[in-house]
């Protein structure tokens, strides 16, 4: 639940810094029918497109004296153990954050680090922005607009959007503030429920769209300001390097390990997904 959009995407491993992927569309459907006894008349292939994505390195690491790891703390088999969990959980939040926020996909040079291009960076089809806003794809990251409040007429247009493009998202990714909006959203007759007599549900879990059921799910790593629509199957997390604990050579009455992990965001195909950006927070 921490990290919702790295949990619910697929993954896969690449082989290279700069990985690639080809994007393909259906053809148009045809109600038209063919003669009996037809000669065939060849078509063309369907044109794919390759796109390319940069994996970045993230880093997290504890240092344990060896007093510490002596000691016999209570609750605490191992003090670098427990340092070493508590750092996984953080490299992932910082994955989650780089994924799914509007970092600019940046190749590095000897002085700038990798930075994979994010979620925001590459929605260009279904999209809702506020005055000024807009967003070229391709991981190059969007400029903000002027920002306005949350609304179920902008959510439902970025949904006829993603439906009329193919795409069937089922995950709204929120921040705090707008979880609240969606759940005060008057698609029900009223925005209280009463469950028994100690229990009012004020709370909207799933949003039953003319396009399907979509999970509203509360994050605090996505920017707020922008409501992501994904379809899971359709993103991918690519490693380079899985996640890997290394040992650093000591200095001294003191240990050091590092967790280490090189991915990238593979964006199977954008007009799977939406984002409805330059919400207010307030």
């Amino acid at each position: 639940t921490a990290t919702p959009v790295m949990s619910a995407i697929g993954r896969n491993n690449v082989k290279n810094v700069q990985f690639d992927w080809q994007v393909e569309s259906l053809p148009t459907p045809s109600a038209t029918g063919k003669l009996e006894g037809f000669e065939l008349s060849r078509s063309a292939a369907t044109a794919t497109s390759r796109v390319s994505n940069v994996a970045m390195i993230s880093k997290r690491d504890a240092t344990v004296t060896g007093s510490q790891e002596a000691s016999d703390p209570a609750g605490k088999r191992s003090e670098m153990a427990h340092q070493l969990a508590i750092m996984s959980k953080a490299l992932k939040r910082d994955m989650e954050v780089a994924l799914c926020q509007k970092g600019a996909k940046t190749t590095g040079n000897a002085t700038t680090a990798r930075v994979t291009g994010g979620f925001e960076s590459w929605i260009t089809s279904n999209v809702s922005r506020g005055s000024g806003g807009s967003g070229s794809g391709g991981g190059a990251a969007p400029t903000d607009g002027t920002q306005r409040n949350l609304s179920e007429t902008l959510l439902k247009s970025v949904l006829q959007s993603a439906f009329t493009n193919g795409g069937e998202p089922s995950m709204a990714i929120c921040g705090p503030v707008n979880k609240q909006v969606i759940s005060g959203f008057t698609g029900r007759s009223q925005a209280r429920q009463f469950v028994d007599a100690n229990t009012v549900e004020a709370s909207v879990s799933i949003y039953a769209s003319d396009f399907g059921e979509l999970q509203i799910v509360p994050a605090n790593l996505s920017r707020e300001t922008s409501l992501l629509l994904v379809a899971p199957d359709f993103a991918k997390v690519s490693y380079l390097r899985d996640f890997s604990t290394v040992d650093i050579a000591t200095i001294g009455d003191a240990e050091t390990k590092m967790i280490v992990v090189e991915y990238g965001l593979e964006m199977s195909n954008e007009a799977a997904h939406g984002v409805v950006a330059d919400l207010n927070v307030s």
